[in-house]
């Protein structure tokens, strides 16, 4: 009998085509992230480039604030009660669709007048790059336990501490930006083995490329964070490497699951609801395996969201720079790419990943497999009216690219709320 030999190519995408940025512009003195002072000159006409900039990507640092300090006092949960008339007209956008289509979206515009709407919002959906929310979390974490009364100490740290990439950082397709200050030469590049950035610059990597190979980076930081405590803002590369070296996989794997999972046990995000079951890149399963497999809700992505809003997520400082580090400052892809939200300031999360099984003969490709075909974006919107909300929609349409999908939907959400 002859064997049937059929090819299944898996692929973890990060978040996007091309690069696209977050971080108010004006946050170079803040962070030491380099790439936003190349859009600084841009933007003051210093430097020549074709990069244009949304209205709504314009925010200062300083302008950027927390939606719903006023409601602090009360549950995740009870903010997200279905307003009935609101729910209708949101469910109105699904008829005739599946349940391949999940979302939750909160309207925050009157935050003593909220407004909910749901559609399978327990149902659980892989990740993908979204889940780097979740090791932003632990980072910061990690910050408040090693400098716990200090948050400026904390953001000193992400700016001067620099740690190489190693193999952790390897592989990944996407690029990452490179800004020579003094020479006013910008390369993209892939994450190689050598390079050294502070932990600013490679959390920004994970978030503003979605690169694959910091995110790892940076959760392998936050491991460290936890295992030297204290010790780690003199930690050197040769201790580092040694405790990996020394250190028993499944004790590192346990470790590693931890930081970025019991943080969000902490915000009464069950493990059903969101969890990382691996890290992001193949180098990094050298010292550190996979526990318990990663899945994400839309319900608890929006508990997420809204405790960031709260000020909740670790502390009202920690929420507040957590945003910041969402905020988009350039080209804009799948839900946040709708043209009802140029004038906006967007905080956004998306990822992806398919399968193609090449075996059952038809049309299958990058975002379009036929296998699974998961795509999810993760968005805080504000407008210059202060017409305020979130939205998490997760997908999982085969043999489709979603992105239209995503994008179609959030002009008809945002229509919706902005009529009120």
């Amino acid at each position: 009998m002859k064997k049937v030999l059929i090819v299944l190519v898996v692929v973890l995408t990060a978040s996007a085509f091309a690069p696209y940025a977050y971080y108010p512009i004006d946050g170079y003195e803040r962070t030491g992230i380099k790439r936003l002072k190349r859009l600084e000159l841009i933007k003051s006409g210093e430097i020549k480039d074709a990069t244009t900039f949304p209205n709504g990507a314009l925010k200062s640092y300083s302008e950027i604030q927390l939606n719903l300090l006023d409601r602090k006092e009360d549950s995740a949960m009870a903010l997200m009660q279905i307003d009935a008339d609101f729910q209708k007209e949101i469910s109105a956008l699904f008829r005739g669709l599946d349940k391949s289509y999940s979302l939750t979206v909160l309207d925050i515009s009157d935050s003593q007048q909220i407004r909910y709407a749901e559609r399978n919002e327990t149902a659980g959906y892989q990740p993908g790059s979204v889940g780097k929310l979740a090791v932003l979390n632990g980072l910061f974490t990690q910050l408040a336990k090693i400098y716990p009364d200090s948050f400026e100490l904390r953001t000193e740290l992400l700016k001067n501490k620099s740690v190489k990439a190693g193999v952790w950082g390897l592989t990944d397709e996407h690029t990452i930006p490179i800004y020579n200050i003094e020479k006013n030469t910008l390369v993209k590049r892939q994450v190689i083995a050598s390079d050294v950035f502070t932990l600013y610059e490679w959390a920004d990597h994970m978030l503003s490329v979605s690169n694959n190979g910091a995110a790892s980076i940076v959760w392998r930081e936050v491991l460290l964070m936890a295992a030297f405590g204290e010790q780690y803002p003199d930690l050197t590369q040769e201790e580092a490497d040694t405790y990996f070296k020394e250190t028993p996989k499944k004790e590192l794997t346990d470790l590693g699951n931890d930081v970025v999972n019991l943080p969000l046990r902490d915000l009464g995000i069950t493990a059903d609801e969101w969890r990382l079951g691996s890290f992001f890149t193949r180098g990094a399963n050298t010292y550190v395996g996979d526990k318990g497999g990663s899945i994400g809700s839309p319900q608890g992505l929006m508990k997420f969201l809204v405790q960031l809003e709260q000020g909740k997520v670790v502390d009202e400082a920690s929420s507040l720079e957590m945003k910041r580090l969402m905020y988009m400052t350039d080209r804009r892809i799948r839900y946040a790419q709708a043209p009802a939200l140029k004038e906006a300031a967007v905080y956004f999360k998306s990822g992806s990943l398919y399968k193609c099984d090449r075996s059952k003969g038809e049309a299958c490709g990058k975002y379009m497999g036929n296998v699974t075909n998961y795509m999810n974006s993760v968005i805080i919107v504000e407008h210059p009216n202060n017409c305020r909300y979130m939205v998490v929609l997760m997908t999982n349409v085969l043999r489709k690219n979603s992105a239209s999908d995503h994008m179609y939907l959030a002009g008809n959400i945002d229509k919706i709320i902005q009529k009120g």
